[in-house]
C-alpha cells in the first residue's frame, strides 16, 4: 500500500451531538470558504518574485515556493508577518522587519506581507465560493442552538464572510484585526480560539473546532477543546493527527449534526 493510500484510510466523518457540544468554532480559509488556494497563490507570487531576485543578486539557484509543501508547513493558519518569518527562516533567510512606510519592493518582512495582502484583495474581488457543506452545516447548527464562531488570523475575515453570504450565520468573529487590538498571539498559541469561545460563553470542553492548518489544530488541542477536527486539504492526515486532531475529514460535507444519539 503506497503512502497516499495509507493517508486516505485515515479520512473519516463526524457527527456533532447537541448533547456533547454547546459551541462550534471554525477557521475560515479552506474550512468555510474556498480562499486557502487564493492565499496560497498570492504567497507564491510574492515569495517567488523575492526568491528570484535574491538568487540573481547572490548567484544562487532559484528554489521556488512550493504551495503543497511550503504553504502548509510554514504559512497556512499563521498571522501574515509570522508566515513571512516562518517561511524565510526555513530557507535560512532573515530580513529586517520594516514598517508600513516601506515601498512594496523593499526586502522587509512588512513589505512582503503587504504585497501579499494587495494581491489577495485583488483576487477577492472576483468572488468567493463557500466550501461544500459549509452553509447547510451552519444553518443546522443554528437551528439546534449551537453557538457558532469564526476564528481566523485573516484581517480580511469580515469581507470574506460577507462575500460568501455567511455573516448572518455567525454569532461571533475573532480575526486578525481583533488579534492586533487585543494583543493576541497567533496560532499555534490558543489565544484566538479561547477568545472566540469566551465570546460564545462556551466552555472549551463543550466546544468543537474545525481547522485545516497544522498550527491551528495544535492551537485547538492546546485550548483543551472537547473535539478538534482536522480538515485535510493537502494529503496531510497523519500530520494533522500528530498535531492533535481527534479525527480527520475531507471537508464539511462529511459532518452531520443531531439533537442526540
Amino acid at each position: 500500500m503506497d503512502h497516499r493510500a495509507r493517508e486516505e484510510m485515515l479520512v473519516e466523518s463526524v457527527t456533532i451531538n447537541r448533547g456533547d457540544f454547546d459551541a462550534a468554532i471554525f477557521d475560515l480559509d479552506g474550512v468555510l470558504t474556498d480562499t486557502a488556494r487564493v492565499h496560497a497563490a498570492a504567497w507564491k507570487e510574492v515569495f517567488d518574485s523575492f526568491l528570484q531576485r535574491r538568487a540573481q543578486q547572490h548567484g544562487l539557484a532559484f528554489q521556488p515556493f512550493d504551495i503543497e509543501a511550503d504553504y502548509l508547513a510554514y504559512v497556512d493558519g499563521r498571522p501574515r508577518y509570522d508566515g513571512v518569518r516562518s517561511f524565510l527562516a526555513s530557507r535560512g533567510i532573515n530580513l529586517p522587519e520594516g514598517s508600513e512606510h516601506d515601498p512594496e519592493g523593499a526586502n522587509t518582512v512588512h513589505a512582503l506581507g503587504e504585497r501579499k495582502t494587495r494581491l489577495f484583495r485583488q483576487a477577492l474581488q472576483q468572488g468567493i465560493d463557500p466550501e461544500p457543506g459549509a452553509e447547510s452545516l451552519l444553518k443546522k447548527l443554528r437551528q439546534m442552538g449551537v453557538g457558532i464562531a469564526v476564528a481566523s488570523s485573516s484581517k480580511n475575515c469580515s469581507a470574506i464572510l460577507s462575500a460568501a453570504g455567511f455573516d448572518h450565520l455567525i454569532d461571533a468573529r475573532v480575526d486578525g484585526v481583533d488579534a492586533d487590538e487585543l494583543g493576541l498571539p497567533g496560532k499555534p498559541d490558543p489565544a484566538l480560539f479561547l477568545e472566540a469561545a469566551r465570546r460564545l460563553r462556551a466552555q472549551p470542553s463543550r466546544t468543537i473546532l474545525f481547522e485545516d492548518a497544522l498550527a491551528g489544530v495544535e492551537a485547538g488541542r492546546r485550548a483543551g477543546f472537547g473535539s478538534v477536527v482536522g480538515i485535510d486539504r493537502g494529503r496531510q492526515s497523519k500530520a494533522l493527527r500528530e498535531r492533535g486532531a481527534d479525527i480527520v475529514i475531507q471537508g464539511l460535507q462529511d459532518v452531520d449534526a443531531v439533537e442526540s444519539l
